[in-house]
């Protein structure tokens, strides 16, 4: 486990119990402790000075030490754990992976490099480096919501504000990677319409073209057959002459 310079303001926080976690990495999970630990010691405070009647005074004693030692307990849990609240992947017994998930996002193996920021980032998941090369592994594998979402959270970290410039190059490539995904689906869509609008003008054409061959069979149909019934009025004609003059004889 590698040695930690730590400075010395930094054990003020230690004082008092949950403070360096909420101080240090934003757990609300310690502040239930730090609460806790501010009502105990007002009441001890109004006990032992303002309403001193309320309990003896041994038992306010008595009560005085028994939250002197939680305490000193704490304290000390504090001051030990501080330098894995400060630098978790240096004081962490599992190897750093950041080094390798550079080398592979470098060669463009972005599943493995996300692998390795995955590994970085359940050791310390407030690393900006690890955040933002995360960011932009979504965005060259297309998953623009995901980068964006991402950047967003990042954004609302103080230890971040040494990373803005690079926050802000890795911004502007996104928006430009949407604006370009924005402008591939309006050019498709253009062309899903045209080719319906051509498909549809092609069967109404189509209808038409079937409909005036309907209309001209049918008009040659009629005139055939007025035809053939003008041929045969002169036969019908004849028959009835030759009737009429065999019913004279």
């Amino acid at each position: 486990m590698e040695e930690v310079s730590i400075q010395p303001k930094h054990y003020l926080t230690c004082l008092w119990p949950g403070m360096a976690e909420l101080w240090w990495r934003g757990r609300l999970s310690a502040l239930p402790a730090a609460i806790a630990f501010a009502g105990v010691l007002n009441a001890l405070l109004i006990a032992k000075f303002i309403y001193s009647d309320w309990l003896s005074g041994g038992l306010v004693m008595l009560a005085c030490w028994v939250v002197i030692a939680a305490w000193l307990v704490l304290a000390i849990r504090s001051i030990r754990e501080l330098p894995l609240l400060l630098t978790p992947r240096l004081v962490s017994d599992e190897p750093d992976r950041f080094p390798e998930a550079q080398v592979a996002f470098l060669r463009g193996d972005y599943a493995s490099a996300e692998d390795y920021l995955t590994a970085c980032l359940s050791i310390e998941p407030r690393d900006p480096p690890a955040l933002l090369m995360l960011s932009s592994v979504y965005r060259h594998t297309g998953r623009l919501h995901a980068s964006e979402l991402l950047l967003s959270e990042i954004r609302k970290l103080e230890v971040a504000q040494k990373w803005d410039l690079e926050f802000q190059t890795e911004e502007a490539r996104l928006e430009r990677d949407i604006e370009a995904r924005d402008q591939d689906g309006e050019e498709q869509d253009t062309g899903e319409q045209n080719t319906g609008g051509q498909e549809t003008g092609g069967q109404e054409t189509g209808e038409q073209n079937m409909g005036e061959q309907d209309a001209a069979e049918l008009a040659e149909a009629t005139s055939s057959e007025h035809a053939d019934e003008s041929i045969d009025e002169p036969g019908k004609r004849i028959k009835a002459s030759t009737k009429e003059s065999r019913r004279a004889a």
